[in-house]
């Protein structure tokens, strides 16, 4: 995966006790894992359910060894047995199985999605060329991060994704983003960890993560994916800064500016999320970056300004937002 995350391998071996420390409900469905009958060890005798079960551990062992920004991804099944499904039957060893029995033990294999999940700790970028950026020492996690990495993934593979505000464990319920298909069919989550799940997993504060089902992306595929033509002409970016209400969800706000800029638009970025007394009490203030290109020319500053308030006048209608001044 691009966008400086480094690939990592676990085993997906797992204790029951990761699903506590991640504060997952009593009837989360996660919590139903497949039992080893021969587990290589005795404290890990269940298969992962989520890829950030075994994740976290990789995450960890980074941790003790002095490596604090991490921005680690893995690729990887997970397993979800059928609750109620009967155990698998034994064949005879003497003669080939018959095609009943093979699809008899076919059927008994739980479904084993294919998953990417994805760990930032730390600081996500160096500082930068000003004062400022030297003084903080760079920029720490944000939870907008993750949601950011879910972003590049669906675009690499050509697939256009819906965020929206959630509550999901182990996810903090106020920095939490559902990522579904347009047509509205769950991938995955994206945000910041929980406080408790971080302490009870030995993780960094404002850790952030996402999980998504890769089966579901890439059915959204289709067969004969259609790439866009190139444009041979320079993007124009111009930022945009936006005071509304915390409750908000920064998805909803995305969405307006898309359709509100229109065809010139070529993305929105989310780069920037501040909260405090310069936007006051219950207000936040959101930061895009809004790149705009034409494919037969070069945009002018009028027309890439032009379609840049276009886009903050949908996003004031649809949200209440107000341009920060």
């Amino acid at each position: 995966m691009d966008d400086g995350f480094v690939e990592v391998l676990s085993y997906p071996f797992v204790a029951a006790a990761v699903h506590d420390a991640q504060g997952l409900p009593a009837d989360d469905p996660r919590r139903l894992a497949l039992r080893l009958a021969n587990p290589l060890s005795e404290q890990q005798p269940l298969m992962r359910t989520s890829v950030l079960d075994s994740l976290v551990e990789v995450v960890r062992r980074n941790l003790s060894r002095g490596l604090r920004d991490l921005a680690l991804v893995e690729f990887g099944a997970v397993t979800h047995p059928v609750p109620g499904a009967g155990p698998a039957p034994l064949p005879g060893v003497a003669t080939r199985p018959a095609e009943e029995e093979l699809t008899a033990l076919r059927a008994a294999v739980p479904p084993q999605p294919l998953h990417v999940a994805g760990v930032l700790t730390g600081v996500r970028r160096g500082p930068g060329a000003s004062a400022e950026g030297f003084a903080r020492g760079g920029e720490p996690v944000l939870w907008a991060d993750a949601v950011d990495a879910v972003r590049t993934l669906a675009a690499a593979l050509g697939v256009r994704v819906v965020v929206e505000a959630a509550e999901h464990a182990p996810w903090h319920p106020g920095r939490c983003a559902r990522v579904s298909t347009p047509a509205g069919h769950p991938v995955g989550y994206a945000g910041e960890l929980h406080p408790a799940a971080l302490a009870a997993l030995e993780l960094p504060a404002r850790s952030a993560a996402f999980e998504l089902d890769l089966d579901v992306l890439l059915a959204q595929v289709g067969a004969s994916p259609q790439v866009a033509q190139l444009s041979g002409y320079p993007a124009a970016t111009q930022d945009v800064a936006l005071v509304l209400d915390e409750d908000v969800a920064a998805g909803a706000v995305e969405q307006a500016l898309r359709e509100g800029a229109g065809e010139l638009l070529e993305d929105v970025r989310l780069f920037d999320v501040y909260t405090g007394s310069q936007v006051g009490e219950g207000r936040k203030s959101l930061a895009y970056a809004l790149r705009f290109r034409a494919p037969d020319r070069t945009l002018t500053a009028e027309e890439a300004s032009a379609a840049r308030e276009s886009a903050v006048a949908e996003a004031a209608r649809r949200t209440g937002a107000v341009q920060r001044g």
